[in-house]
């Protein structure tokens, strides 16, 4: 029922001069307020239904329909500026020392505790689990760029 009332919503904000919006309660209750700051509405009885007539030449259609986007595709410089961002957010780093060929434990001075939240906040900004025996590994950030390129299948 709400996915017709909303096809119905949506293919009456196509007509400029006339807006048409009819639907239980729920539906005209979540229309209502956004639509009542801009025009009056008028209300008309047709038959079994209750039908809501607004007067405005625009409409946010944005607020009667979701929209769905994806993230766009990752190249080696997005993931590399997007490490290098999450490097210079933790605060036992310098961000001016910082650079791709540093390695954490020599050059930056942090410990294993540290180079563990570093994979932590890695997992988070990628979305997806970097296991033990692999973080172990990654000691620099090019590293950590390499492995995450290789895992999300992103080449040159």
């Amino acid at each position: 029922m709400a996915a017709r009332v909303l096809l119905q919503c949506v293919r009456s904000c196509a007509r400029p001069s006339l807006r048409l919006c009819s639907g239980n309660l729920a539906v005209r209750a979540a229309v209502i307020p956004a639509v009542s700051t801009h025009r009056p509405l008028s209300l008309a009885a047709d038959r079994q239904r209750t039908r809501w007539f607004v007067r405005s030449p625009i409409l946010s259609v944005g607020v009667l329909c979701r929209q769905y986007s994806d993230l766009p595709p990752l190249t080696l410089e997005t993931i590399k500026d997007r490490v290098m961002y999450v490097l210079k957010l933790y605060d036992k780093i310098n961000p001016e020392t910082l650079q791709t060929s540093s390695h954490f434990m020599k050059d930056l001075g942090l410990d294993s505790l540290d180079q563990v939240e570093i994979i932590m906040a890695m997992e988070d900004e990628f979305g997806f689990e970097i296991p033990d025996a692999e973080a172990e590994k990654l000691m620099t950030p090019e590293e950590i760029v390499q492995y995450i390129a290789d895992k999300k299948d992103v080449y040159e």
